[in-house]
């Protein structure tokens, strides 16, 4: 009895360190740092044992190996003699104790992968940050007492992987995709919604995408020339209800500066609209590069604080107009957007209307389409559809793309307007 007494323990004893391996090791980062932020010190515990493991996992290791061969010893000495009585009432041939022998390992062997492995395991991986919690303590103390041979072991562990020339700590930085993998895992169980999913999505895109991808092209910008009369601005105005308007001196490559359409219409109130006076206009404007990422564009409209920016190129040519407006919409989409305005209109269950200008990492996202080829030379789908086809392309063109065909709809000049584009089945 004693001695099934001691197995008992042992089996105990080796569950609560395998435990505590799995638990410590499985625990994640990021829901313990809430927890410390929370003020629990033993969190902060588990991640420092994480930062530097090496003494804890050898400490491990030596108590597992040590109950192990301590408990094959002891099984074997309290099963073999009753199992070797029981066998000789139907068997007394010359491989009794051979079999007394393997029927005691077996069995000793089976509770300890059972009840000491497998169970505990299964357990820790289940709750891995309230295993850790809870045995962090208790494992540090245990560490303590076997501090010598921790040394010895720990030390020869980091001599060979200093030979073999690895990294003898662990370095851990959570990583865009880490981050990426979590939103998805929640959006599966129903924990992130699809809304919060794509609006987090989207903010990744601010250091990658640029604000030529989300700019108002330069043959759509409206504009003032400095001569035009009181008439043709009212009209504009009219036609064009914009906050903004540019004044230039014959085309875009000649902007003198800005007006907003509030000082256009207290002028016309006033009857004192008789064309574009240089009093009239703001002369400070907003120049950003078409290369520039969205990150910086914002960056930037916050250190000028202007409504809008005139894009140029790097030949300074005017190549587009860009907004805050324009900016947020590029990561914050519906929920700042009209229905009635979305770049991306679904047709039904395999079928999208998607306008030539829509930022290629939006179609991405709409469509679930991990990647374009050659991401790098276009930023709209428009681009995408030039790339290629190798050539402008004319109306009703269309190519493949990962189990989507992309149709050119509408065509205005040599600008693409709008494609169709169809999940093939």
């Amino acid at each position: 009895m004693s001695d099934m007494l001691a197995i008992g323990i042992l089996i105990c004893a080796s569950a609560l360190f395998a435990m505590s391996e799995i638990g410590i090791a499985a625990a994640r980062k990021i829901k313990l740092r809430v927890m410390v932020g929370e003020g629990n010190t033993k969190a902060q515990d588990v991640l420092d044992l994480q930062q530097d493991p090496g003494a804890f996992f050898a400490m491990i290791q030596i108590a597992l190996n040590a109950i192990s061969i301590l408990g094959g010893i002891i099984g074997e000495q309290a099963l073999t003699p009753s199992i070797k009585n029981m066998l000789r009432l139907v068997y007394q041939g010359p491989l009794l104790d051979q079999m007394s022998f393997a029927i005691s390992f077996f069995s000793i062997t089976a509770l300890f992968i059972l009840f000491a492995d497998l169970l505990p395991k299964r357990l820790a991986i289940i709750i891995p940050e309230a295993t850790a919690i809870r045995l962090v303590t208790p494992m540090r103390w245990i560490t303590m007492l076997v501090l010598p041979l921790v040394f010895l072991f720990n030390g020869l562990t980091n001599s060979i992987l200093r030979m073999l020339k690895l990294p003898i700590k662990r370095e851990e930085a959570v990583t865009t995709d880490d981050i990426i993998a979590m939103m998805e895992a929640g959006a599966e169980d129903g924990s992130l919604q699809q809304q919060e999913y794509d609006l987090i999505g989207s903010v990744f895109d601010l250091d990658s995408a640029t604000i030529g991808s989300v700019m108002t092209p330069r043959d759509q910008i409206v504009y003032f020339n400095a001569d035009e009369n009181a008439a043709v601005i009212s009209q504009k105005v009219i036609d064009h209800p914009h906050n903004d308007f540019l004044v230039c001196d014959g085309s875009l490559d000649k902007i003198k500066g800005s007006i907003e359409s509030k000082t256009i219409l207290r002028l016309v109130l006033k009857g004192e609209l008789q064309g574009m006076h240089s009093a009239q206009f703001d002369h400070d404007i907003l120049y950003l590069p078409e290369t520039l990422t969205l990150s910086d564009g914002l960056n930037a409209f916050r250190a000028a604080k202007q409504p809008f920016a005139v894009v140029i190129n790097e030949y300074g040519t005017v190549v587009g107009l860009v907004t805050v407006k324009d900016l947020l919409s590029s990561f914050m989409g519906q929920l700042i957007t009209h229905e009635d305005d979305q770049p991306i209109l679904q047709r039904d269950e395999n079928s999208w209307l998607i306008e030539g200008i829509t930022p290629i990492s939006e179609v991405m996202r709409a469509l679930n389409i991990s990647d374009f080829p050659d991401r790098s030379q276009y930023e709209t789908i428009a681009g995408f559809m030039i790339n290629r086809l190798k050539r402008l392309p004319h109306k009703t063109e269309h190519c493949i793309h990962q189990g989507y065909k992309f149709e050119v709809l509408d065509l205005e000049g040599v600008r693409v307007e709008q494609l169709l584009v169809t999940r093939l089945k």
